[in-house]
């Protein structure tokens, strides 16, 4: 090891001296773009103290080649909601759906429950919140900010309003916020 930035050459030592205890140690050069990464875990590391002062536990960190995307429908096709032609006819995946694709599904599909043809969302603590389409969204923006659900309020709280009465859909939060821009 080397470096050719006198700044570091204090810290050079320390490691060279930190390299003796470890029975394997990995190097990774990391270009400067790369850089924001490697600063929040150490404002991350910096501040958890454990409790065993000679033992850090390892941490593997994955970086993924592709980016991932979430498409959000605005529209139901057909006037019937976007999981009906997807889940409820065909119940399989699409032919050309690659595992990577079949595994996100499979972890979306944990946060969903299908009654029927209703839609539900679970939460956290295992409530359910029904799943409405875009006219029945609409309805319940402009009833609940009509303060005939409570006092007026911003597009956060609007949202948080409309969970608590036991309501979602997937855009909720934007739509929520773009209502009130509209509004005020």
């Amino acid at each position: 090891m080397s470096t050719k930035n006198v700044k570091i050459l204090s810290c050079m030592h320390c490691v060279k001296e930190l390299c003796k205890k470890f029975t394997k140690i990995e190097f990774k050069h990391f270009p400067e773009i790369q850089n924001e990464f490697i600063n929040a875990l150490a404002t991350l590391s910096s501040m958890f103290q454990h409790p065993y002062k000679n033992y850090i536990d390892p941490i593997e960190i994955e970086i993924k080649d592709q980016h991932a995307y979430c498409f959000h429908m605005n529209e139901e096709p057909y006037g019937k909601p976007w999981y009906h032609e997807k889940f409820l006819a065909t119940q399989e995946y699409l032919e050309n759906s690659t595992n990577g694709q079949k595994r996100a599904l499979r972890r979306l599909v944990n946060h969903f429950f299908l009654n029927g043809e209703v839609l539900y969302r679970r939460t956290p603590d295992l409530d359910l919140l029904r799943y409405v389409d875009t006219a029945e969204a609409t309805r319940l923006l402009e009833e609940i900010h009509a303060e005939i659900c409570g006092p007026h309020m911003n597009g956060f709280t609007l949202a948080k309003k409309i969970l608590r009465a036991g309501y979602f859909w997937m855009t909720m939060e934007s739509d929520n916020i773009r209502y009130m821009q509209k509004c005020h």
